[in-house]
């Protein structure tokens, strides 16, 4: 998107006073008329009696009224309403999730890792995570082997690929772009506005101490008024959690916790969480006080009658569990 220039409109000096006088009637007159038109159709002038109406007219129309909103229209409009209300770190990815990329690492590795991970961007970083220090962009990536690969062959361009040292490092090129730096607490409009200001679609989000909590994108920004954006290249997610048996079920421990409780029918909100808490794999963690390891088999009297065994799970973070109803497998 294009960057929006303001333009003069060519208003004269001090010489021309009925210019001016002028100029002042017509955004007078202006405003009187937008006035009068609010009046006409019954929304008042203020912002947040302009909000309400808008409120109530999602609420009273219906897409079959004639001039009603769709339900598409009306879901992205709450959806902008709801914005202002929204945090980045409602919108970020943890930082478990973020794939990142040491500066360290030489250019036929980095190709391998965009192809593996299937992203454009990923940032880059010195030693850890904590340590950012930019982004790389595949299309800078590519762009750099094609102009060290350029060859001419009886006057046309062409490539030879074996021209292109592929065993520099990163920070041996210029291939790292910048990055932003925000908190968790930042309104997402205010990141959205950053980023087009900057020009930057890319921000790793901080905690107090300067570390890396999690990473955040335009288009996840973009994700939550118009919903999953998907192209060409994403795959079909597999389910969260999936019934494998009677009173079983494999969940990935990123599974948010009102799909967890839909599919085993168990009422988690009534357990006493932290509202911190949104994944399964957070529950038991919170629960248990530490990550557990895989093949560990843990009950909670929060959960009644469910056990919780670990699939598959790191130093960090839990990735794969079984639930199962107790009472049901023994019966």
């Amino acid at each position: 998107m294009s960057d929006a220039h303001s333009q003069s409109t060519g208003a004269t000096g001090e010489g021309s006073p009925r210019t001016e006088t002028r100029g002042e009637t017509t955004e007078r007159s202006s405003e009187s008329w937008i006035d009068r038109l609010r009046i006409a159709v019954g929304w008042k002038s203020s912002a947040a009696a302009l909000r309400a109406d808008l409120e109530s007219a999602l609420e009273e129309t219906t897409p079959t009224e004639d001039g009603g909103f769709s339900t598409e229209e009306r879901d992205m409009i709450r959806n902008i309403l709801r914005l202002r209300e929204t945090r980045v770190d409602d919108v970020m990815i943890a930082r478990a999730e973020i794939e990142g990329i040491d500066e360290d690492t030489t250019l036929d590795r980095v190709v391998l890792r965009f192809m593996d991970s299937g992203h454009s961007r990923m940032p880059v970083y010195r030693d850890s995570l904590d340590e950012a220090v930019g982004m790389i962009h595949i299309r800078d990536l590519m762009s750099h082997i094609a102009r060290a690969s350029s060859v001419d062959r009886d006057g046309a361009p062409s490539l030879d690929l074996a021209r292109a040292d592929l065993t520099l490092r990163i920070a041996d090129t210029d291939l790292v772009r910048p990055v932003l730096f925000v908190p968790a607490s930042m309104p997402a409009t205010d990141l959205l506005a950053r980023m087009q200001a900057n020009r930057i679609q890319m921000a790793l989000v901080i905690d107090e101490y300067g570390g890396v909590e999690g990473l955040a994108s335009l288009e996840d920004i973009v994700e939550t008024v118009v919903g999953d954006i998907e192209d060409e290249h994403d795959e079909e997610e597999a389910a969260a959690i999936v019934a494998t048996g009677p009173g079983q079920w494999v969940a990935d421990a990123r599974a948010d916790l009102d799909e967890v409780a839909a599919a085993i029918d168990f009422d988690l909100a009534g357990i006493g969480l932290d509202e911190d808490v949104e994944t399964l794999g957070g529950l038991v963690v919170s629960l248990v006080g530490h990550v557990p390891a895989i093949g560990e088999t843990l009950r909670f009297e929060e959960l009644g009658a469910y056990s919780v065994e670990v699939l598959d799970a790191d130093a960090r973070r839990l990735k794969r569990l079984r639930l199962v109803r107790v009472e049901t497998v023994g019966a």
